[in-house]
């Protein structure tokens, strides 16, 4: 070939097989402790942090209650949460000697398990039917664990996931950041609350005061972000019941603690020392910096031996792919965010006339 003579454009239907949409059913990826650093080292991690940030600065300054566009992929999310907050009405609690985990819950999780890939196929379009079998596994890992009947911070990272893989395929779009907090995420955490009331779900994987709560952790950093440069509500005004009583329904981070103090009994400080501690930091973008640390930080991702024996460490974390064939996005089954000690770096303070 003469210098400067260019080739052909390659022929377009040589292309076309590379294009091609491929999906696979998710496995654990995790088998052993050195896996996790494969984990945090990962475009899936990336990934997942990049869209958990993305929606963060999306929210934030915003109210529940802001005027945000609503697509009809996020209508069709909705509708879906709906059919579950129905099936909790239908699937009564049965009566047992087990004050915690009714087993009704089992029932409840049955019809999921079965009806899963039924209900994500009304929200993802037909051309990307062959998504349906993978997506779906993250939905069903999202609502807590039907053997142990518990609930925790992976299965809402699971959520999490299910969401950002609808991202990656393209059915939410970026003019949806808001609504997906606001309007999905929000009716996600309702019904999983009426799950955790209705059947008594046990907290997955709890540290108890050692933890930032029993159940959920994004939330209260969404709704961190919801707060910075509010005009009068500080970080600590969310230890006053007057102020979570008047404001809850404008922001994610006070319906959190609203629920707290309503599953929970005693003096605040004793049943959520980590969030009382966090009333103290003195503005609510070091609040949202030091809760996203938290969340990336090695201790919270950590394994953990079971309690009752020498057993293999309770972590899987499950991988998918987009529509170019490659890992997008990584679900986590049961990776319960523990919390052993405090960030004291980000967090450390003294309370006043404590």
């Amino acid at each position: 070939m003469a210098e400067g003579e260019r080739q052909p454009p390659p022929d377009s239907s040589e292309e076309t097989p590379s294009a091609t949409p491929t999906f696979i059913i998710p496995k654990k990826e995790i088998h052993t402790v050195p896996d996790m650093g494969k984990w945090k080292r990962s475009q899936a991690y990336a990934d997942y942090i990049g869209f958990i940030l993305t929606l963060n600065e999306g929210v934030k300054g915003k109210k529940l209650t802001f005027d945000y566009k609503v697509s009809e992929a996020i209508e069709k999310l909705v509708a879906l949460l709906d059919t579950l907050d129905r099936w909790i009405d239908e699937t009564p609690p049965v009566d047992q000697p087990s004050r915690f985990g009714n087993k009704a819950y089992r029932t409840w999780y049955a019809k999921l398990d079965q009806e899963a890939e039924n209900l994500v196929a009304t929200v993802i379009p037909t051309n990307l039917a062959a998504a349906v079998p993978e997506v779906a596994v993250y939905l069903k890992e999202a609502v807590g664990n039907s053997t142990r009947i518990d609930y925790g911070t992976g299965h809402e990272a699971a959520f999490a996931a299910f969401l950002c893989c609808l991202c990656k395929i393209g059915v939410l779009r970026v003019d949806d950041q808001v609504a997906i907090v606001f309007k999905v995420f929000d009716r996600y955490l309702e019904v999983m609350r009426k799950l955790q009331k209705t059947y008594r779900m046990e907290p997955a994987g709890s540290q108890g005061v050692w933890g930032l709560d029993d159940f959920q952790f994004l939330p209260f950093i969404w709704g961190s972000s919801q707060l910075i440069d509010h005009p009068h509500l500080e970080p600590r005004h969310f230890v006053d019941e007057k102020a979570v009583s008047e404001n809850h329904k404008d922001y994610m981070f006070l319906q959190c603690i609203l629920f707290i103090t309503e599953m929970k009994t005693g003096p605040f400080a004793e049943h959520s020392n980590q969030l009382w501690n966090i009333s103290a930091v003195p503005s609510w973008s070091k609040v949202n910096q030091g809760l996203i640390r938290m969340y990336k930080a090695e201790k919270p991702w950590s394994w953990r031996r079971d309690t009752r024996g020498d057993k293999p460490p309770r972590r899987q974390v499950w991988g998918c792919r987009d529509n170019s064939g490659k890992i997008a996005a990584m679900a986590v089954r049961n990776l319960r965010f523990i919390i052993y000690e405090y960030t004291v770096a980000v967090f450390r303070h003294t309370r006043r006339g404590q």
